[in-house]
C-alpha cells in the first residue's frame, strides 16, 4: 500500500511540475531566478510528502546515527502542513472560479480529487510521523514566507481569469489557510498522542 501511495504521489509531483511549467518559464523570463522556487506550490507539497514516505518505506533511514536525522521532522512537517494548505487551496480556487463562470473541464475534476487526496493523506499520516509542534511551526513560517513572496511579487499560482478581480480576497484566504493548516496540524499532533 505504501509503495502504491509513493508511486501515486511521485507521479502526481511530476505532473504538478509539468502543470506549472509554463508559469515557471514565465517567472524565469520576467523575475529574478530565486523567485522560481515559490511558483509550484502543490507539486512541492507533494514532493515533501513523497519524500516523507521514504522514511516509512526504508526504516534504515530512521537510524539516530544518521548525520541528517534532523531533516526528517522538517520534511514531514512540510509534507503535512503544505499538503493540507495547497490541497484545500486548489480545490477552493477551482470551485470559486466555477461559481463565477469559469468553464470546468475533465482536468479540473481530476485536480479536485487529487488535491483533496493531498489534504486528507497529510492528516491521516501524521500518526506515523515523528515531527512535533516546533517543526510544524517552521513549516508554517515557510508558508507565510511563500505567501509574502507570492503576493508581493505576483508569482502566486495563476488563477482562473474570473478570479483576477478578487485578488485581495484570494490573498487573505491564502494567508488564513496557512494559519488554519498549522492549527489543524497541531490538533492532529495532539490527537496522535491520545
Amino acid at each position: 500500500m505504501l509503495w502504491l501511495l509513493f508511486a501515486v504521489n511521485a507521479l502526481g509531483t511530476v505532473y504538478g511540475y509539468i502543470w506549472y511549467w509554463q508559469q515557471i518559464e514565465y517567472t524565469i523570463d520576467n523575475h529574478p531566478l530565486w523567485r522560481v522556487i515559490f511558483v509550484p506550490d502543490s507539486p512541492t507539497a507533494s514532493l515533501f510528502f513523497t519524500l516523507s514516505l521514504l522514511y516509512l518505506l526504508f526504516p534504515v533511514l530512521n537510524k539516530q546515527t544518521n548525520a541528517l536525522i534532523w531533516i526528517r521532522p522538517l520534511i514531514e512537517a512540510l509534507a503535512v502542513v503544505t499538503s493540507l494548505k495547497y490541497g484545500i487551496w486548489a480545490v477552493t480556487m477551482i470551485v470559486a472560479g466555477a461559481a463565477q463562470g469559469d468553464q470546468l473541464e475533465w482536468e479540473h475534476y481530476m485536480l479536485i480529487v487529487s488535491h483533496l487526496g493531498m489534504a486528507i493523506e497529510g492528516l491521516l499520516f501524521v500518526r506515523f510521523m515523528v515531527f512535533g509542534r516546533l517543526a510544524a511551526f517552521i513549516a508554517f513560517l515557510w508558508l507565510l514566507w511563500n505567501d509574502s513572496i507570492d503576493y508581493t511579487y505576483g508569482v502566486f499560482p495563476w488563477l482562473p481569469n474570473v478570479l483576477e478581480d478578487d485578488l485581495n480576497a484570494v490573498q487573505t484566504f491564502t494567508i488564513g489557510l496557512s494559519v488554519f493548516s498549522l492549527l489543524m496540524t497541531w490538533l492532529f499532533l495532539r490527537l496522535r498522542k491520545v
